[in-house]
């Protein structure tokens, strides 16, 4: 399918995510074999995207992925003139907290060096943490793009909830809830979901809260997300926007 915008009207017709995929759904993810396939026919046309301006992009791995795993796409905005950088923390273990506190550091001193705020990309898991460091630290953030986030109840509604434990996708679920409500993301979101996640509760990823956020969905598995073309070339354009900042 291609790429399309969800409207206000459309969103408002998802139902809430009701649990974690199941185990027996994790088979649809093996239509990530023919995505080399389709980057090769796709790229004419990704090397048309928009252009970067050398303002730094930190892109961070999904839930026990390496810092290697978002390499083809840091690799992809670094030809189109993006500072892309690994988020330069190893795998992702899923402690987001603690997470999000070591990247404020780096994204801070980052954009006070540069005299820039700096994008966020973040694929799964790497999604929340972004989120949560541009909820902490708006002013040192310029966008954020997500795909295959959960923006609600953080593994509740995902294939990893079983090794987070009950009482703490409870906490999660609470806290984000609490955040949402008092202290929204302000900063510009593209959140880029699929419905043939079997990961992530697709409909997790809606996000209902944060005042400027576009959701996109495309037609991946959740682990081709990240050698998606679609998924690059919505990146490279939700990077190439400007605004007031």
């Amino acid at each position: 399918m291609s790429p399309r915008t969800l409207s206000v009207e459309q969103l408002e017709r998802i139902d809430a995510p009701t649990g974690p995929p199941t185990r027996a759904g994790l088979i649809g993810e093996v239509g990530t074999v023919f995505q080399p396939l389709r980057l090769a026919l796709g790229a004419p046309t990704l090397r048309r995207a928009p252009r970067g301006d050398g303002r730094v992009s930190f892109v961070l791995p999904g839930w026990k992925a390496p810092e290697l795993s978002t390499a083809p796409v840091r690799a992809y905005l670094g030809n189109l003139g993006h500072d892309a950088r690994s988020w330069g923390l190893g795998v992702n273990r899923g402690d987001v907290e603690a997470k999000r506190d070591e990247m404020i550091d780096r994204v801070v001193a980052v954009a006070d060096d540069t005299g820039r705020p700096v994008n966020l990309i973040g694929w799964s898991l790497g999604g929340v943490v972004s989120r949560e460091i541009a909820r902490v630290v708006p002013q040192a953030v310029h966008r954020v793009v997500t795909y295959g986030t959960p923006a609600v109840g953080g593994p509740t509604f995902t294939a990893g909830h079983a090794a987070f434990g009950a009482d703490e996708c409870e906490r999660i679920t609470a806290l984000q809830e609490v955040l949402d409500a008092t202290r929204p993301i302000r900063r510009p979101i593209t959140a880029i979901f699929t419905r043939n996640d079997t990961v992530v509760d697709w409909r997790a990823c809606i996000d209902r809260t944060s005042p400027s956020v576009r959701m996109v969905e495309v037609g991946s598995t959740h682990v081709g997300l990240g050698v998606d073309p679609d998924v690059w070339l919505i990146v490279a354009g939700a990077l190439a926007e400007n605004d007031h900042v």
